[in-house]
């Protein structure tokens, strides 16, 4: 008998607040305290999983039957084991890494951002912490750098064998990119698992050393390789040459899955 996988959709803040029982403004005011992190599209559109709407109704009850306030109920959550700490993904370690590679180059964020491509206020937002660039974005300024992306993840342990995908390096790869590192230390190859939402993709095309091979693990995959674009399903794989300008996106409406590969690990 064959077992069908069923994949579940995001949902956008309207569906949560009526499936929670709450405003959306109430649903916002609780994201700010990290009691939900929805991805974000293009477009700016929140989106919600089913855990984010299990993790919300437990407010929900903790606010109504306890009369716990904010505050408390995101220590209450975070005894329980039930919240993620606000570290992971790495945003501020990304910040404060990008801010330290200026400092000492002595370098002012106009000067940075003019050679990047990038605004002024985008780059200063970077470096608190209050926005994750694209996978495009943060390649451009590892190249600047001469540095790479792979410096972002901390990845400065000795390698191991076996990785448990609680103990994976993440990277929150802009709105809606989660990089899932599968293998560090002294490797020839750089496996990651990305988790890409609809409309969320790489941003700017980009370029570095290397070879790429991705496989579609779920969803859908659009990339541009030299100006040519292929539609990836669940099955296909692709390879290329990294000194390609290449971009890509989630042009679907569930999250795509895919194990991507780069070699040398210079990401």
């Amino acid at each position: 008998m064959t077992r069908v996988t069923v994949v579940e959709p995001y949902l956008k803040i309207g569906d949560v607040a009526r499936l929670v029982g709450v405003s959306p403004s109430v649903i916002r005011s609780w994201e700010s305290l990290g009691l939900a992190r929805p991805r974000r599209t293009e477009s700016k559109y929140r989106l919600y999983t089913a855990e984010d709407v299990k993790l919300l109704k437990r407010a929900r009850f903790l606010r109504k039957v306890r009369g716990l306030n904010a505050a408390a109920i995101v220590q209450l959550l975070k005894r329980e084991g039930k919240m993620r700490p606000a570290s992971e993904g790495n945003a501020g370690a990304i910040g404060g890494h990008l801010r330290q590679l200026r400092a000492r180059r002595r370098l002012s964020l106009a000067q940075v951002a003019k050679q990047v491509g990038i605004s002024v206020g985008f780059l200063s937002a970077l470096e608190r912490s209050q926005m994750s660039g694209s996978v495009g974005t943060l390649r451009k300024l590892a190249k600047f750098y001469k540095t790479n992306i792979l410096d972002f993840f901390d990845a400065s342990e000795a390698n191991r064998r076996q990785v448990r995908p609680s103990e994976r390096k993440v990277l929150e790869a802009g709105s809606g990119v989660r990089m899932e590192l599968l293998a560090w230390g002294n490797t020839v190859m750089e496996p990651h698992l990305f988790r890409i939402a609809p409309e969320a993709g790489s941003g700017d095309a980009y370029t570095h050393e290397g070879e790429e091979f991705i496989y579609v693990l779920r969803g859908d995959l659009e990339i541009a390789v030299a100006g040519e674009e292929y539609r990836l399903k669940p099955g296909d794989s692709f390879y290329f040459e990294s000194a390609t300008p290449h971009r890509w996106k989630n042009p679907g409406r569930k999250e795509t899955l895919v194990l991507w590969i780069n070699t040398p690990p210079t990401f």
